[in-house]
C-alpha cells in the first residue's frame, strides 16, 4: 500500500493489474487505494481469461467473460472497468469475432468502458487491432525485445491504439543487478518457468539466454548517464518511442516506485546512443528472440 500511495504521490494515474494476481488480492488493494485517495483520478486496467481451466479458446464466451468481469467489478469496488484486457489468450482467439462481440456487449451493458488485449507476439497484436473496438495492446517491449518498434508501432499509431509496454526490465535483467550467480526462489517464475514449463518462455528474461543478455549488458553499462541507474535508462529508452502510451514496471516498495518514476525526468537519449543500443540488440539478442515473438 505504501508503494501504491507513493506512485500516486509521484503523479502516476494508471495502474495495471489482473484478476489472477493474488487471485483478486491485487484488485482489492487497488480498491483500497482508491478509497484512501478519493480526490485523485486513478485509471485501472485489469485482465481476464487466465482463470479459465483449461485455458482454451473455447472458454472465451460471453458468459465466462461476464463472470470474470463481475468478480473484478466487485474486487475493484466499481460499477465499470476503465480498461479490460484479454490476458494473453490462446492465439486463435484473435481470429474469433464472437469473442470481441462479447466484449462489445459488455461495453454496451456499461460494465466495461474500454477493452484491449495483452499479447505474446507481434503477429497477435496485428491481428487483434483488426477488430475495430480494440483500444489498447499490451506487449513486451524493452531493449531486449525490439520487434514491436519494427513491426507494430506504425500500425498502432495509424489506428490510434494505446500501447502498454510490459516486462520493461526483462524480468530484472535490465536493472543490471542480476549476475550469473543470482538464484531465485522456488515460487519465482524466473526459476519454475525458466524453460516455459508453466507459460510462454518469452515472459522470462524476455526469452533471451542469460549468456547473451550479459554480453549485451556489458555494452549498455557505459551508456547509462551519471546519476542514473541501468533500470532508469532502460525505461527511458522505451519512452523514446512516441507510439508507447505507458510502460508498466513493477514495484514492491516506495523507493522502487520513486526510482521508476525518475526515469521520466531523464533527458532524451542521444541518437548515436540509440544506434549503439540497436547494434547491441542486433549482435547479441536479435538471433534469439526476433523471429519468435
Amino acid at each position: 500500500m505504501a508503494a501504491l500511495h507513493k506512485a500516486v504521490d509521484e503523479g502516476v494515474n494508471f495502474i495495471d493489474t489482473a484478476d489472477v494476481y493474488g487471485d483478486g488480492r491485487s484488485e482489492r488493494l487497488i480498491a483500497q487505494l482508491k478509497r484512501e485517495r478519493p480526490t485523485d483520478q486513478i485509471f485501472v486496467a485489469t485482465k481476464a481469461g487466465r482463470r479459465l481451466n483449461p485455458h482454451v479458446a473455447a472458454g472465451y464466451t460471453y458468459e465466462n467473460l461476464r463472470g470474470f468481469v463481475e468478480r473484478s467489478l466487485q474486487n475493484l469496488e466499481t460499477d465499470g472497468l476503465d480498461l479490460l484486457q484479454l490476458h494473453c489468450p490462446p492465439s486463435e482467439v484473435y481470429d474469433q469475432p464472437e469473442v470481441f462481440a462479447a466484449l462489445d456487449r459488455l461495453v454496451q451493458e456499461g460494465k466495461v468502458r474500454n477493452y484491449g488485449v495483452s499479447v505474446e507476439t507481434v503477429d497477435e497484436a496485428v491481428r487483434a487491432v483488426e477488430h475495430p473496438n480494440v483500444k489498447t495492446v499490451q506487449i513486451i517491449f524493452n531493449i531486449f525485445r525490439q520487434k514491436p518498434a519494427d513491426a507494430f508501432f506504425r500500425t498502432a499509431v495509424g489506428k490510434q491504439i494505446g500501447v502498454l509496454a510490459r516486462v520493461p526490465l526483462a524480468s530484472g535483467l535490465l536493472t543490471g543487478k542480476i549476475t550469473p550467480a543470482t538464484t531465485f526462489a522456488a515460487d519465482d517464475h524466473r526459476n519454475f518457468n525458466r524453460h516455459g514449463e508453466a507459460f510462454d518462455v518469452g515472459e522470462i528474461f524476455s526469452g533471451v539466454p542469460l549468456n547473451a543478455a550479459f554480453d549485451a549488458l556489458e555494452g549498455l553499462k557505459p551508456l547509462v548517464p551519471p546519476g542514473a541507474t541501468m533500470a532508469q535508462f532502460a525505461l527511458r529508452w522505451i519512452l523514446m518511442f512516441d507510439a508507447v502510451t505507458c510502460t508498466i514496471p513493477g514495484a514492491k516498495r516506495p523507493d522502487q516506485v520513486a526510482d521508476n518514476c525518475a526515469a521520466s525526468e531523464l533527458g532524451p537519449i542521444e541518437r548515436s546512443e540509440m544506434e549503439v543500443i540497436r547494434v547491441l540488440y542486433d549482435t547479441y539478442v536479435r538471433p534469439h528472440v526476433h523471429h519468435k515473438w
